[in-house]
């Protein structure tokens, strides 16, 4: 499948097509759903990283039953913007999901998402054990819901550039 920008990714979906959000980490996989207005991020889930075979299989069924119509994957980008190997990876892994899936990619820069939610939980009293559990998820909607915001104000603004 195609490897799109966020709002190229949201003008090719269906009506009432939901977007999955993934942070790829190298141990675990988090997930996060769009609502069908693509409005909001929520946590999703987390699952296992291994084989993509496996993992494509997972995220297949996922999109099904939530009725999903494409991915954002986090891209992790250098401390100074720059594309190393991380982020070449992560856009490699990307495309080849997409491509087993059967589902459009975007690709959106997840810099500092883990830390952010970590420190968010760390001030709302979540213990380590809680943080551990659910950090994953609860990164990877930060990174959707920030596509998402970030795509409705270029929507709105008329530059879909």
């Amino acid at each position: 499948m195609a490897l799109f920008t966020m709002p190229q990714l949201r003008a090719s979906l269906p009506r009432h097509a939901r977007i999955l959000g993934i942070d790829p980490g190298s141990r675990v996989i988090g997930l996060a759903l769009s609502d069908v207005l693509l409005m909001l991020a929520s946590p999703y889930g987390a699952l296992k990283r291994g084989k993509l075979a496996v993992n494509a299989a997972e995220v297949r069924a996922i999109a099904s039953k939530e009725g999903v119509g494409g991915l954002l994957v986090g891209l992790p980008l250098g401390m100074d913007g720059s594309f190393g190997p991380a982020a070449q990876a992560a856009k490699d892994w990307a495309m080849a999901l997409g491509d087993a899936v059967g589902l459009g990619v975007a690709l959106w820069d997840e810099r500092l998402s883990s830390a952010a939610v970590n420190r968010a939980m760390i001030e709302a009293d979540v213990t380590r054990a809680k943080r551990a559990a659910a950090v994953d998820a609860a990164a990877a909607a930060y990174v959707l819901q920030a596509a998402l915001d970030a795509s409705v104000v270029l929507q709105l603004d008329g530059d879909w550039a």
